[in-house]
């Protein structure tokens, strides 16, 4: 039987590739997951009968679009805008907005479908979707990306809808972009539809705690996966990439929780402290300024700048990838094992290739997937949702309470599935199994369509 589901799931990703060509990000994706897939199709035969996993894998809807927009200059740019609306068989569609230069669509349908299972994860009722533009706000002033923003969404509005497709900031999406693409849907619709948006500002909807979310969350799973150990992140040395949202979060969470972060990092370098990131200089340098990493090396003698590089050299016990997908590669792996490191937490998503993967599974290291370790954010835009809908405000301590149960909730969910189906500590195969049968399961109940 084995030798016949491992073929099954080798045709559905040769068919995967022959339909979706030039899109390795999606194709990474479904791999990862069909490699734990075998051992569900073994047990249910009814998934392959069904084909359930290929219809998982097949988004329910791809939308692309035109983006014309005016720069404070009076040149007109075009830009292309995405909405992959992967899979609403737990609630209505929920995922991030990506403004950057790489997104396209095999990136969108990555993401989307990552966010399927990690939303599944989280228990909560709602579907899976991505979307974003080619579109770079860096270095753009607020009136260029209010106009980019409202061309955007004279387009995605009728997509959208609190019980259709929730969207959220992501990767160049924060507050300021949220608060301009809120503002034209509510234009165009006339309708204050809180929920349609998450992300919002504290004083307009949004939820405590919803901008420390993923960062906090990725911080509570690594200390999950040390408390099966027996051990904590009290005391430990934490290597984190990335110095935006996630980052800075996850760097405040492990302090709080007594551990000691020690680098931070953007596209220019990485920054190392060895007494810890002095949080205040890296807020000011990072979330007012918008600067480079390295004015942060400049503002604190304690801290060195290294221009380019691998932040992965610097000797850790956990590691927090929390930049981009694919950052984290084997070779950087084998310098984290070297050097000592016991645990890797996914803060972004797919940071580490499939070979340094292997790498930490191989060397007994400690590894939490992002769809399960990254799912505080999408998990608190679930409980903003529900504040939305109730009109409703809860306070930050109640807040980051329901985040923490959460979170533990997806490690002992993804840790029991692991040893349910032969694979102790195996957190990739524990996360993807349980985030796929939530899904499965609903597909079925809901017919052929």
């Amino acid at each position: 039987m084995g030798t016949d589901v491992n073929a099954i799931t080798e045709r559905i990703y040769e068919d995967v590739l022959r339909r979706n060509p030039a899109q390795p990000e999606f194709h990474q994706a479904v791999r990862e997951v069909l490699d734990s897939l075998a051992v569900v199709l073994a047990r249910h035969s009814e998934f392959a009968e069904l084909k359930t996993v290929e219809r998982i894998c097949e988004p329910e809807r791809q939308i692309i679009f035109r983006v014309p927009w005016q720069d404070d200059r009076g040149e007109v740019h075009i830009n292309r805008g995405f909405r992959v609306e992967f899979n609403s068989a737990l609630g209505p569609y929920k995922g991030g907005l990506r403004f950057h230069p790489s997104v396209n669509l095999g990136i969108v349908k990555f993401l989307g479908f990552e966010q399927t299972f990690k939303n599944a994860l989280t228990g909560m009722p709602i579907g899976g979707g991505k979307g974003g533009a080619d579109f770079d706000p860096k270095d753009r002033s607020d009136t260029e990306v209010m106009r980019f923003c409202q061309s955007f969404m004279t387009e995605l509005y009728r997509h959208l809808g609190e019980y259709t497709d929730v969207a959220a900031g992501d990767i160049g999406v924060g507050g300021r972009e949220i608060g301009f693409l809120f503002g034209q849907y509510k234009r165009i619709t006339n309708r204050y539809e809180s929920g349609v948006l998450t992300g919002k500002g504290v004083g307009w909807g949004g939820a405590l705690v919803r901008t420390e979310a993923t960062g906090y969350g990725a911080a509570f799973f690594a200390s999950e996966m040390l408390k099966v150990r027996g051990d904590s992140l009290d005391g430990k040395t934490v290597a984190v990439s990335g110095a935006g949202n996630v980052a800075i979060y996850a760097i405040e969470k492990v302090e709080q929780l007594g551990g000691k972060a020690v680098t931070a990092s953007d596209s220019s370098g990485y920054v190392v402290d060895e007494r810890g990131i002095d949080l205040e200089v890296l807020k000011q340098v990072k979330e007012v300024e918008r600067a480079r990493i390295s004015a942060y090396a400049d503002r604190v003698p304690t801290a060195r700048f290294v221009a380019g590089g691998s932040v992965w050299d610097v000797p850790c016990q956990v590691a927090i990838p929390s930049a981009s997908q694919n950052e984290l590669d084997s070779h950087a792996a084998v310098t984290l094992v070297r050097n000592g490191c016991q645990v890797v937490v996914e803060g972004a998503n797919m940071p580490c290739t499939p070979e340094a993967v292997k790498v930490f599974q191989e060397a007994g290291v400690a590894f939490g997937p992002g769809k399960a370790a990254n799912a505080g954010g999408v998990a608190t835009s679930a409980l903003e949702m529900q504040q939305n809908a109730s009109r409703d405000r809860w306070t930050f301590e109640h807040t980051e309470a329901r985040l923490e149960e959460i979170m533990r909730e997806i490690h002992a969910s993804c840790h029991a599935t692991a040893e349910e189906y032969g694979a102790p500590g195996n957190l990739v195969l524990g996360a993807n199994v349980a985030g796929f049968l939530r899904v499965a399961e609903a597909v079925h109940a809901h017919g052929l369509i």
